[in-house]
């Protein structure tokens, strides 16, 4: 199981059950950063309120479950980004 796969199953209980979707999880490596990309959606507009809540629901479990060896930044947005 890849480390997306992985993390989308640690997460996803917590974040629909506060309300929200979660639409993929992608690991990425851009530059020399790596990225954890949590894309989440839910009923009317994400703002940056919803993403920084879910990244206060899932860092302690991503932190107790440790999934990803290797450093990497927790970017939570929505559906829209980059559009």
């Amino acid at each position: 199981m890849d480390k997306a796969s992985i993390v989308r199953n640690l997460i996803s209980d917590t974040i629909t059950s506060n309300g929200y979707r979660l639409e993929d999880v992608l690991y990425v490596k851009e530059g020399n950063c790596y990225f954890l990309r949590v894309i989440i959606d839910k009923d009317g507009i994400i703002d940056v309120d919803d993403c920084s809540l879910v990244t206060r629901l899932i860092n302690p479990i991503l932190d107790e479950a440790d999934p990803i060896e290797e450093s990497y930044i927790l970017d939570v947005c929505s559906m829209g980004k980059g559009e």
